[in-house]
């Protein structure tokens, strides 16, 4: 997460080190991102082409010859891996083992993240006042403590590349769901395919290991059982009861816990205009009114329950204000970059304009279909991708599911209309099981089967200070370090707890009067030394204007500097002159 200024012509923000920013640069790297992953997953469609056809023979003959239903033809389908099993293995094979593994660290965030699960696993505690940066004893809300613990843990136990190998699950997790959940009866085998892999192709813009990704997941899952208790089926409304359960972990391991009462309160207005637009005058409408009816208390009381649910977090209510506040702080929300409107210039998000212009098409050809629910579901996925970029991936998903529905079937496509039938009778999960077990010991093994090494996760030293944070670790300077907020994550997973931070990218912590600051002198605007009086230590991008600005003050000597930082000593910073004579 990185904070932006108004101005869009500052050469910190042309320099290209935004975690989630819309810089040029940045944009360009996006592009990768979404061209490697695509690459891959579109590479290996192909190879596994023949391989799925022999399995749709394979399937057709044991048909034919009345085999159907043995013991054999039972283990097939368990052992036979489905199209969102091969979704699953392919993009986990992706993200492990390629170069998008050092990608999905391109977040600094991260750091602090890892650093908070190994200080509340050390201390038995969750904080309630800030480790982490120079402010003393200033308050702090962890709100994502869960996940810092998975991630503490994880990078105790298998080090970076456990970081990835849980991001890796998650994500493939998504879109293997998400293939499962469109590929319904009706709609074509192909059309549901190539909805998740626009989607996921969508949200690439945020492959971060971040808890975010975990809210995906999580919606996911409320869109499911929320659709299911739409039908008349009795059992189908018991899984709602699953959601205050569901709420118990989502709202401890990320923010994006709102997003499960907005989905909520959509499918209630759905069934409640439902209820208030069918007449009992007419036997069958009457029926459907009853049950939409019945759903409405449903919703009610699962809703009601879902939100004493949320308040089970070390905060309690309090919890909600602080985000309320955040969300709501018009100067966040202008300035945090991944609260911005998409920039339909990258690969991502222009994968996003096709799917709205897809959902668009379906809408004016059967739009009628769709239920009130699903109306009201549209128009915020559309609004949501729309206002924040940052919000595209769950729209991608929301949108996917919805269109599927939408675009009829073509049964006259023979072979893929054959295929998709087998797929739909395809029942095991072995290979995803396989995968998951096979990545987590390689994981744990520094990435290495045998001699040969699969994965190596790690900071990238182009984006990253890796050098210059060298440097400052064995140069025996203790002060606080001043750098850009997108690099803070990455000094508090390096420096800590020799060394704070002057601030990071946990904006809500720091909050508007910092920022303020921070901007002013980031940008070298009118009194931007006044944030820097009482600094010692300064680590900023080697082509940054403020770095142009220090190299003239006679207050500040560079004493390291390399392709990516400098780092700035004050006249009163006395480090280990022995130590520096190394560099």
């Amino acid at each position: 997460m990185e904070i932006l200024a108004v101005d869009h012509c500052d050469l910190d923000r042309r320099f290209g080190q935004g975690a989630r920013g819309i810089q040029p640069t940045k944009s360009r790297a996006d592009d990768d991102n979404s061209r490697s992953i695509a690459h891959d997953l579109l590479s290996l469609t192909l190879l596994l082409g023949p391989y799925l056809y022999k399995i749709h023979a394979m399937a057709d003959g044991s048909r034919s010859s009345a085999l159907a239903g043995t013991r054999e033809n039972a283990l097939v389908r368990w052992l036979m891996p489905s199209v969102a099993d091969l979704v699953f293995v392919a993009l986990l094979a992706s993200l492990l083992f390629t170069p998008l593994s050092v990608k999905l660290l391109g977040d600094a965030g991260i750091g602090w993240h890892i650093r908070t699960g190994q200080l509340i696993l050390h201390t038995h505690t969750i904080p309630r006042v800030d480790p982490f940066s120079s402010q003393v004893n200033k308050p702090w809300i962890a709100w994502e403590w869960l996940y810092d613990v998975i991630l503490g843990w994880l990078d105790h136990w298998a080090g970076l590349n456990g970081i990835v190998w849980f991001t890796g699950v998650v994500i493939a997790t998504v879109f293997a769901a998400l293939f499962r959940l469109v590929n319904k009866p009706g709609t074509g085998f192909l059309i549901a395919l190539l909805l998740t892999l626009l989607a996921l192709s969508s949200s690439m813009i945020h492959f971060l290991a971040r808890p975010h990704v975990l809210s995906w997941l999580f919606a996911l899952v409320w869109i499911w059982i929320l659709e299911r208790a739409e039908g008349p089926i009795p059992q189908d409304g018991r899984r709602l009861w699953l959601l205050p359960v569901l709420m118990l972990v989502w709202v401890n391991v990320h923010g994006g816990f709102l997003l499960g009462f907005v989905l909520l309160g959509i499918f209630w207005l759905g069934s409640l205009g439902t209820w208030l637009r069918l007449k009992e005058s007419r036997i069958e409408e009457s029926l459907h009114k009853i049950a939409a009816g019945k759903r409405v208390r449903q919703l009610t009381l699962v809703g009601l329950a879902a939100a004493v649910a949320s308040l089970v977090n070390p905060y309690g209510w309090y919890l909600h204000e602080h985000i309320y506040r955040y969300l709501t702080n018009r100067f966040l929300m202008d300035h945090i970059d991944e609260f911005q409107s998409p920039n339909f210039h990258g690969v991502a998000q222009r994968c996003f304009l096709v799917l709205l212009l897809i959902t668009i098409a379906a809408l004016i050809a059967n739009g009628r279909k769709l239920r009130t629910g699903e109306i009201l579901l549209v128009l915020f996925a559309v609004y949501a991708g729309l206002y924040a970029s940052r919000n595209i991936p769950v729209s991608s998903i929301l949108l996917a599911g919805i269109v599927a529905a939408l675009i009829p079937s073509r049964g006259s496509w023979g072979f893929l209309h054959r295929m998709g039938t087998v797929d739909a009778t395809v029942r095991g999960h072995l290979w995803p099981t396989l995968a998951t077990v096979a990545t987590l010991v390689i994981a744990a093994n520094a990435g290495r089967v045998g001699s040969m090494v699969l994965m190596n996760a790690r900071f990238n030293p182009q984006r990253m200070p890796v050098d210059a944070m060298n440097f400052v670790a064995n140069s025996g300077i203790k002060a606080p370090v001043f750098s850009p907020d997108y690099w803070g994550g990455y000094l508090i997973y390096r420096l800590y707890p020799h060394n704070h931070v002057v601030i990071d990218d946990r904006h809500d912590f720091y909050g508007e009067p910092w920022l303020q600051s921070y901007l002013r002198t980031i940008h070298v605007e009118p009194g931007w030394e006044e944030f820097l009086k009482g600094q010692r230590c300064v680590v900023l991008p080697r082509k940054a204007a403020l770095t142009e600005i220090l190299r003239k003050t006679p207050e500040w000597k560079a004493v390291y500097s390399d392709d990516v930082a400098t780092v700035f000593l004050s006249s009163r910073t006395s480090p280990d002159s022995d130590k520096l004579a190394g560099y």
